[in-house]
């Protein structure tokens, strides 16, 4: 938090680190090029920021390699305030531009003489691959650029040596997610926010004329985001690029849309990337089948196409995070790079930042399309990646039925029950666990309020059109309470017993959790809970023990970064004023951490943390010093419980007292508007996607017992299913015990401590930062067989 806090840092390994890194006398350019996406602003401030703290120049190169083409007041330096309250706005503020010029040779001699004038031999590119690639032919060229413009007079001698070398360092801004390599590319959530809120917003309309949809997103090669979009909202058919229909899906389309017209569904969403072809690669429009639903089965059908209404609005908190991390990773690569190391991306892989060979992920690319071109269409939705690959699958599980007489009966029960407090994204997670659960051939039964309604026998057998929509409704359907097993246990025992079931899946947060442990040691007395258990985290303040994440946590996060920018806004309004934000959590700071960097706050103080008022008042100090330059307000969050006697009311009364004649001070409790809403695309997908595995885990263990009568009393059938660095792991609650700290209820250890740095560094104090795992470049292929985490 304040400037003392370093010297008894025991991480200060970036300090050291720093000092064989410095920037000093080195000169970085930034520039955003190819189709804009939002977050392209966050990254561009985390690098003008970093370039600075390090000790660098940083230079704006205004309307991608035109503006370096064109130089002159094309090129301009930037200092710490060209880049505040940017963090917010969507699109790229220095421009991009597509660049006939920049793809001749002369085109980039004039670049480079350009570049070579401000001494800039490190160049930060924010774009698709076009754009990464066009770098990296820059680079390869640099030298004999440069012996050509030595020959010409244009430059001395002296400036081929000193400037022999060009740093290339990429990041992936585009809404398409089409970039091989990196799990997600800047701008790709904030896309699916505009499209899931004109989904949410078609569907009312449809619900009540009983109508037919076709929306076409943006995807002309890649069918990332009409697939994410479908599963996301239970569409009914989805057309993409990379997987066409089989022959005959005409009719297949037809038949399936009129089951769920019988099923009562009143409306029906069909999801088209613009690109999406059939299997002998011909287009199929929006249009066509419109024609097709009308003609064949004449329903009311409309069509809807987003177009740049995707590209457009405010970043997302996630595209935001992920465009600093990228922005601060992308500095200290550029840094550390010698004339040996190949240009690389910086990109995200589960939580984990990393760098990857920049030239072979755009082959990877490349070989998708062509893959596609060829009509191997298998090999190019493998060629997509991991997380794409699952993504089709679980679509097609969550969304096709067979009939009954397909489905194999296994006999079993299972129970779904939601625990804790409510959390965006439960009903995402229970819908995909009775399909999964339904198509594996289990009977499911919905236990309604929790584990006090269990009790009570409020079970019931939920079926296949029972969660038809349930994606997109926030809250808890099924209802959820914090009364935890302990003292209900003969009473659940006995209901188990009424019912017969045979599993357990429990959709909850800390509570989930201690009820697991509490039902785990009941297992001695009641052999009814011999039976497997998973647990799947849902919970705003994303504390349980054994994953990274969990669901709600995402929503929670836009809701505080939506209400920091409106109060931002505000607060520039009326000048000198500085906020300070009380958010959820319990003990846990995460969301006060995160949201601190997704908003671009100037301190957040956090439980994990300890802060004396020597912190307080230098951050009141670095306030007071910022009230002189033109950034004329202040943001501060405090989680909840950071502090029993530091209170929110504590401190906007010594920041008012403090801060008199220089700002004044206003405070806001964000209180259960964290909890409410509809969920983030980030968490209907992740709901969907791990509630879908762990039912598979269910079935896989009933499978086991199968006429065995097998009880189940060891420690690895009851489990908590998370997301631990770049995989899904299922970890026995019995080991996750000792990672627990109990009485603060978080887990001892927690990943994103670890961005604490990032969030000081970028709101100007010093700090040590920890730059990622070991710098090195990671192969482009991890095909291992552990479960890809990506989202």
């Amino acid at each position: 938090m304040a400037h003392h806090d370093d010297s008894q840092n025991p991480k200060g390994s970036f300090r050291k680190f720093l000092e064989h890194l410095s920037g000093a006398g080195k000169a970085i350019g930034v520039l955003t090029s190819g189709g804009d996406a939002q977050g392209m602003n966050a990254a561009v401030r985390a690098v003008v920021r970093m370039g600075i703290y390090v000790g660098a120049k940083v230079y704006f190169i205004y309307e991608g390699y035109q503006g370096m083409v064109d130089g002159g007041s094309n090129i301009v330096e930037a200092d710490w305030e060209s880049v505040s309250s940017i963090l917010q706005v969507g699109g790229t503020i220095i421009g991009s531009a597509r660049c006939k010029d920049f793809r001749s040779r002369e085109g980039r001699l004039k670049a480079a003489a350009n570049l070579i004038q401000l001494g800039i031999t490190n160049l930060c590119v924010i774009g698709g691959d076009g754009s990464l690639t066009g770098a990296n032919i820059f680079r390869r060229e640099w030298s004999g650029l440069l012996e050509e413009l030595a020959k010409d007079g244009k430059i001395d001698k002296e400036a081929v040596q000193r400037h022999g070398h060009l740093n290339v360092v990429g990041m992936v801004g585009s809404i398409d997610n089409d970039f091989c390599g990196t799990d997600m590319t800047i701008g790709t959530d904030s896309a699916l926010h505009r499209i899931m809120e004109v989904v949410d917003a078609i569907m009312t309309t449809a619900q009540s004329h009983q109508r037919t949809f076709v929306l076409e997103v943006m995807g002309r090669h890649c069918g990332y985001l009409a697939l994410v979009s479908a599963l996301a909202c239970g569409a009914d058919w989805v057309f993409l690029p990379e997987s066409p229909p089989e022959e005959g899906w005409q009719e297949d389309m037809c038949i399936k849309l009129s089951e769920n017209r019988a099923r009562k569904k009143r409306l029906n969403i069909i999801i088209v990337a613009e690109g999406a072809i059939d299997t002998q690669n011909k287009p199929i429009t929006s249009e066509q089948i419109k024609e097709l639903v009308v003609t064949q089965l004449g329903y009311d059908t409309r069509v809807t196409i987003l177009g740049h209404v995707q590209r457009g609005g405010t970043p997302s908190a996630f595209d935001r995070i992920l465009a600093s991390r990228m922005g601060v990773e992308a500095v200290v690569a550029l840094l550390q790079a010698t004339p040996e190391t190949p240009a690389c991306v910086v990109s995200l892989s589960g939580n984990q930042a990393v760098r990857l060979p920049l030239m072979e992920c755009v082959q990877m690319t490349q070989d998708v399309q062509k893959a596609m071109d060829e009509g191997r269409f298998k090999e190019a939705v493998k060629l997509r990646g991991r997380s794409f690959e699952s993504n089709l699958n679980t679509y097609k599980r969550l969304a096709m039925k067979l009939p009954d007489s397909q489905i194999p009966k296994t006999n079993c029960n299972v129970g779904v029950v939601n625990v804790g407090a409510p959390a965006a994204g439960m009903n995402a997670a229970v819908r995909a666990a009775v399909r999964v659960g339904i198509s594996d051939g289990h009977k499911m039964f919905a236990v309604y309020d929790g584990f006090e309604g269990f009790a009570k026998g409020n079970i019931k057998e939920i079926g296949w059109a029972d969660v038809g929509g349930w994606t997109g409704q926030g809250g808890s359907i099924l209802g959820t309470k914090r009364t935890l097993p302990g003292k209900y246990l003969e009473d659940i025992a006995a209901q188990m017993r009424a019912h017969r079931i045979n599993a357990l899946l429990i959709i909850g947060g800390f509570e989930a959790y201690l009820g697991l442990l509490e039902l785990s040691a009941a297992r001695e007395k009641h052999e009814e809970f011999c039976v497997p258990m998973v647990m799947v985290p849902a919970t705003v303040s994303n504390n349980v023990p054994g994953s990274d994440f969990s669901i709600g946590a995402d929503t929670a996060l836009n809701t505080i970064t939506d209400t920091c920018d409106r109060i931002k806004q505000s607060a520039s309004g009326t000048k000198r004023r500085v906020f300070i934000i009380e958010t959820m959590g319990g003990f846990c700071g995460y969301l006060a951490n995160m949201g601190a960097l997704a908003a671009g706050a100037d301190a957040a103080y956090i439980f994990e943390e300890p802060f004396d008022i020597r912190d307080l008042q230098s951050n009141v100090e670095h306030l007071t010093e910022k009230m002189k330059t033109t950034i004329q307000r202040g943001l501060v969050l405090r989680n909840e419980s950071c502090s029993e006697n530091y209170t929110t009311d504590f401190i906007y009364q010594l920041y008012s007292e403090e801060g008199r004649g220089v700002f004044d001070c206003r405070k806001n409790v964000l209180g259960h508007m964290q909890q409410g809403g509809a969920p983030s695309p980030f968490d209907r997908n992740f709901g969907t996607k791990i509630s879908a595995r762990a039912m598979q885990w269910i079935s896989s263990k009933l499978k086991e017992s199968l006429g065995k009568g097998k009880r189940f009393v060891s420690d690895d059938s009851i489990c908590v299913l998370g997301i631990s660095k770049r995989n899904l792991v299922f970890q026995p609650v019995a080991e996750l015990k000792k990672e627990t700290d109990f009485e603060h209820r978080i887990p001892k250890e927690q990943w994103w401590l670890k961005l604490r740095p990032l969030m000081k560094i970028l709101a100007k104090y010093k700090a040590s930062f920890e730059v990622s795992e070991a710098g090195q470049l990671e192969p482009v292929q991890h095909r291992g067989p552990e479960e890809p985490a990506a989202i």
